[in-house]
């Protein structure tokens, strides 16, 4: 079995990995990581928003040995058919799309094992009704078993995760460079309401940070002191896509939208800011030295930067229709299928590694999507590493 190509002594860029918000689409990146974990990438800085921070969480807080075995032990735990006749009424129904109607539908009822549950009836006629229709207290149990908080504050890999604070309406992000992390900034950044209640940390309150941005690419690429870096940007909703031809489809096509879009224009501007920066640099460096020494030459100096940015993404693209339901549809079998494919899109992506072509001397980032748009999908299986059993 061919190894992914080696990364070459020369790359010296610094490695990231970004995880979108997506629900049940968290199981692509958890596939994504697999790939990773076997090649010579492995991130330094990991960050991420809602299902992309309790992902980001179970990479950062375990040894490298254990990542992929504690992703997958959070992704088969959170879906568990509960119940013995779930399994059964599922098999019931008629493959594809109604089958995940119903686990969509179980997931509403039932809630997840490990995850979340509805709040139970007598909640609603008590003096003060919930504020969420879920309850999330078995999340914090399911962080605390899977993720070593200790390593994630103390250990070499970098974790962020964003939020929103309900009050001031404000994005923040939770970062271990300066932050200690616990479970609860966690399951803030995926506590999207009004299914799941606002987070308390320190006194205040916070939502699922894709309210405001679905995607840490900006605040990885921002955070100063900048470093020229590879980023891999996983994103679980799509840009493209045919025109709806049903009800079902529409709904699932605008939520591709909304998401997709937001991601697309910060990737966007992120590059064109940095192009920007790049070229600000190198016209500084032409300047004479009487005009670098004015106050309008320094301002160019500032804002110029000299780091060079490889943005790779990695874009979930399913071969058929999901549904509207896709984000919380938590069947045991869409989720392997979700797995297999992050697994295969990450070993194509790793197999052409485009980012070690030269970077051109006018651009100062670049973003590469291997696969693009296609009209199917083949799951290949990911090399291992020379002298892996």
């Amino acid at each position: 079995m061919a190894a992914f190509p080696p990364r070459p002594p020369g790359y010296d860029k610094k490695v990231a990995l970004v995880l979108q918000g997506g629900g049940a689409l968290g199981s692509y990146q958890a596939g994504v990581y697999e790939a990773l974990a076997q090649s010579d990438y492995e991130p330094d800085w990991v960050a991420g928003i809602s299902i992309g921070a309790i992902n980001a969480a179970i990479i950062a807080g375990n040894a490298p040995e254990h990542r992929v075995e504690r992703l997958r032990l959070f992704w088969e735990t959170v879906t568990e058919p509960r119940g013995f006749w779930a399994g059964w009424l599922e098999g019931l129904v008629p493959p594809p799309g109604q089958r995940r109607s119903v686990a969509a539908a179980q997931a509403l009822l039932f809630g997840q094992p490990g995850f979340f549950a509805p709040q139970p009836a007598t909640a609603w006629f008590g003096a003060m009704p919930p504020v969420s229709y879920y309850d999330t207290a078995a999340l914090k149990g399911t962080l605390e078993s899977l993720v070593d908080f200790d390593r994630i504050n103390h250990g070499p890999m970098r974790l962020s995760v964003g939020a929103v604070n309900v009050r001031t309406g404000n994005f923040a992000y939770f970062d271990s460079a300066t932050t200690p992390i616990r479970a609860e900034h966690i399951m803030a950044s995926g506590a999207l309401p009004p299914g799941f209640g606002a987070v308390e940390i320190d006194g205040e309150h916070y939502w699922d940070g894709g309210l405001v941005s679905n995607t840490p690419l900006q605040y990885v690429l921002e955070k100063i002191p900048r470093r020229s870096r590879l980023t891999f940007q996983v994103d679980v909703f799509h840009a493209r896509g045919k025109l709806p031809t049903t009800l079902e489809e529409v709904a699932e096509r605008e939520k591709d939208i909304r998401y997709s879009s937001r991601t697309r224009a910060a990737t966007d501007t992120m590059r064109a800011m940095h192009d920007l920066r790049h070229n600000i640099n190198e016209l500084w460096e032409k300047l004479p030295p009487e005009l670098r020494d004015t106050p309008e030459g320094r301002f160019l100096y500032n804002f110029g930067c000299v780091t060079t940015m490889d943005i790779a993404q990695i874009i979930y693209r399913p071969a058929e229709p999901q549904g509207q339901s896709k984000d919380y549809e938590f069947s045991r079998g869409t989720m392997r299928e979700r797995w297999a494919q992050g697994l295969s899109d990450a070993t194509a992506t790793l197999m052409a590694s485009p980012w070690l072509e030269p970077m051109p001397k006018e651009l100062g980032a670049r973003t590469f999507d291997v696969l693009g748009p296609r009209k199917h999908h083949a799951v290949a299986e990911a090399p291992r590493r020379k002298g892996a059993a």
